[in-house]
């Protein structure tokens, strides 16, 4: 014991003793490894700033935290309206400025390893989009950069990005909490990849925003960096110095950040004005009904489900059958052939249907139904599929009546979706309407259905278990007798019978016990209480 401690002992001699030498060189200015006298390391960040603004054609700022690159592109007009954009779900009031924001950054952590050395702002000044970007020359000078962002954002804006509420936003936050201060305080945070998500999923392959510019936008963009390369760029800079590696880097984020605002304004004027939705597509308008369902506006989202249906049977115009620019289909195709039979409700026999080999298909195979070729996030829209969401809209609403019209709508065809549909008219018959008989037919429909796709080789056991459960429940409940009726309003779904006439019970039983305020012979209440208190029992 003794000897390993003594080893212990001198270890920790032999550290200290190198630590004080490398902070002795280290204020020596010599380098640690071989003590050869270097240049400070502030005048060799100031020359790369400097060879760095001028290959990206910028400035370079030079604060008591360290400098770093300001590069501020031309302006350009932009209009957006912004009283008209606050109508959508989820959108900035009109008095908060917007500041649209994009990183570029050395991984896809956002841990604290990860930096960010390019930030993108935009905003709007005076019906004008002006950008700025900020560039870090070094590690060392990134509290200045950080010190000059928050500076740019103001204390009641909101900040506009693409996937920043899941990644660029919180890296920047672990990157103030490394400089020892806070992040910048705003109102909101305007995220735009949830919002392409649901409305835009069904025509877009991915949800990248150089997809989003070419699908949406119509933009393409000329020779690019690829994302996955810019981390190594910066790192090659950082080792060689060389600014031409970052050039490209630069004019990339340029890009992103005025995307971002014309999306935002790509969204404003197509979809903000209702008057606008009879020319929009019609899963657009689908996926602008859910978002405006999830924020219990579902006025507005039976509205849009409404022109969408309009838009859904209205007659096609002769299309080509080959498909538009990036490969996608047009709308309109998917959706007359939609109107067709559905490769899942073809026999096991036909050629049509896709092979099942068991177990969840990794990706959908397009093989048996020509009509999506390119591969999509969501399904199309079709008809049925609206109704389906608008009969939902209507049970929300509590209008029970309509809301079963539209499933009887449904229930009329066959397959998966005719079954779902009488399902929801027994719900809303025997909870809703009052109309158990009705409920009983409903289900015993749904069952025939099930049957022909029993026969057709497309079994649902778990669904034919579930409605036969439910026929048995409605018939017994039907042939349960009525022991007494009662008088007055209707019981309110969901309470008890039983715990009632228990509680009326006791409340009688109460009233009986209770002494009057005086007796005959003139005795208080109280003294009557006690002599029936202390009486005995009786035999």
């Amino acid at each position: 014991m003794r000897r390993y401690a003594r080893r212990a002992c001198i270890g920790r001699i032999v550290m200290t003793v190198a630590i004080e030498r490398r902070l002795a060189n280290l204020r020596l200015g010599r380098s640690t490894a071989t003590g050869v006298p270097t240049r400070s390391l502030g005048r060799a960040t100031t020359i790369g700033a400097e060879r760095l603004a001028e290959a990206v054609h910028g400035e370079r700022v030079r604060t008591p935290r360290g400098c770093f690159v300001r590069v501020e592109a031309p302006s350009t007009v932009l209009p957006l309206d912004r009283q008209r954009l606050a109508r959508l779900p989820g959108q900035p009031p009109p008095a908060a400025p917007l500041v649209c924001l994009d990183t570029e950054t050395t991984g896809l952590a956002t841990a604290a390893g990860t930096l960010a050395f390019l930030v993108g702002l935009g905003w709007w000044e005076r019906g004008r989009f002006r950008q700025e970007q900020l560039l870090l020359p070094d590690h060392a000078d990134e509290p200045a950069l950080l010190a000059e962002l928050a500076a740019r954002i103001p204390t009641g804006a909101w900040l506009v990005t693409y996937n920043g509420r899941g990644f660029d936003w919180p890296l920047l936050v672990a990157r103030y909490r490394m400089a020892g201060s806070g992040p910048p305080a705003h109102a909101g945070h305007l995220d735009l990849l949830p919002l392409v998500r649901r409305m835009f999923r069904h025509r877009l392959g991915d949800a990248r925003l150089a997809t989003v510019e070419t699908g949406l936008l119509g933009l393409r963009r000329g020779p690019d960096v690829p994302g996955w390369e810019i981390p190594g760029r910066y790192l090659e800079f950082l080792r060689d110095g060389e600014p031409w590696r970052l050039v490209d880097v630069v004019r990339h984020n340029d890009e992103d950040v005025r995307s971002l605002a014309r999306l935002l304004i790509h969204v404003d004027r197509g979809y903000a004005e209702p008057a606008r939705w009879p020319e929009a597509p019609v899963g657009d308008l689908a996926g602008l009904a859910r978002t405006f369902a999830r924020e219990a506006r579902l006025d507005e989202a039976l509205a849009c489900l409404d022109a969408a249906l309009d838009r859904a049977t209205e007659p096609l115009p002769d299309q080509a059958t080959a498909p538009v620019a990036g490969g996608m289909w047009p709308p309109g195709r998917v959706r007359h052939l939609g109107h067709g039979v559905d490769p899942d409700d073809e026999p096991w026999w036909s050629p049509r249907r896709p092979a099942d080999f068991g177990g969840r298909p990794r990706r959908p195979t397009y093989a048996a139904w020509p009509a999506v070729e390119a591969p999509r996030l969501d399904a199309p829209w079709t008809e049925g599929r609206l109704v389906a969401e608008r009969a939902r809209l209507l049970r929300r609403l509590g209008r029970h009546a309509e809301a079963e019209a539209a499933w009887l709508r449904l229930a009329g065809g066959h397959g998966v979706l005719a079954a779902v549909a009488w399902i929801e008219v027994a719900k809303l018959r025997e909870h809703r309407l009052g109309d158990r008989e009705g409920a009983i037919t409903a289900t015993i429909a749904g069952l025939r259905v099930l049957e022909r796709q029993a026969w057709l080789g497309r079994p649902l056991p778990r669904l034919e278990s579930a409605l036969a459960h439910r026929l048995a429940r409605l018939r017994a409940r039907v042939s349960r007798p009525r022991t007494a009726s009662r008088s007055g309003p209707p019981r309110i779904p969901g309470t008890s019978t039983a715990r009632e006439a228990a509680a009326a019970a006791k409340r009688s039983s109460r009233a009986s016990r209770a002494p009057p305020p005086e007796t005959r012979d003139g005795t208080s209440r109280h003294a009557s209480m006690a002599a029936r208190n202390t009486s005995p029992a009786p035999v």
